[in-house]
C-alpha cells in the first residue's frame, strides 16, 4: 500500500527552493506548511545531516536578516494601526539582529588604539592604561 503525506527525500531542488523562500523573509514554518514541502522535523533533520544544506541554510538565513530592516522601512511607512504596526517593526529588529549581528545588533564595545597611555582617575586613585 503506498504512503500518502508530504515529500521526506532530500533532493537539490527541495532545497533550493525552501533556502529562496528563506532568504525572502518567509519562516520555515510557513515553508513547510506547503503540501508540496517536507515537514519541518524532516528539513531539521537535513540540516543535522547534510553539511551543504546546512551552508546554504545559514546563508539564507543571513541574507534575509536584510529582507526584514526592507520590510521594516515598509511597515514604517505604509502603517496604520500604529502599536500593531510597532511589534511588527520591533519584532523584526529582533530577528535581524540576531541574524546578522554585525550589522543590525546593538554595539557593545568599542576599541580604540590611540598609541598612548590614557590616565583614567577613580576614587582617587589612578592608573596608567
Amino acid at each position: 500500500m503506498p504512503r500518502t503525506g508530504r515529500p521526506s527525500k532530500y533532493s537539490t531542488e527541495i532545497a533550493d527552493e525552501i533556502c529562496i523562500r528563506l532568504a525572502c523573509g518567509e519562516s520555515m514554518r510557513s515553508v513547510c506548511l506547503d503540501k508540496d514541502m517536507p515537514a519541518m522535523p524532516t528539513v531539521w533533520r537535513w540540516i543535522r545531516e547534510r553539511d551543504e544544506f546546512r551552508k546554504q541554510y545559514d546563508r539564507a538565513k543571513h541574507e534575509s536578516a536584510d529582507v526584514h530592516a526592507e520590510e521594516m522601512v515598509d511597515i514604517a511607512d505604509h502603517g496604520e494601526d500604529v502599536a500593531r504596526d510597532r511589534l511588527r517593526i520591533d519584532t523584526r529588529k529582533w530577528v535581524a539582529s540576531k541574524l546578522k549581528p554585525k550589522k543590525y545588533g546593538d554595539k557593545a564595545s568599542l576599541d580604540v588604539d590611540t598609541g598612548r597611555d590614557i590616565k583614567i582617575t577613580i576614587g582617587g586613585d589612578s592608573d596608567v592604561v
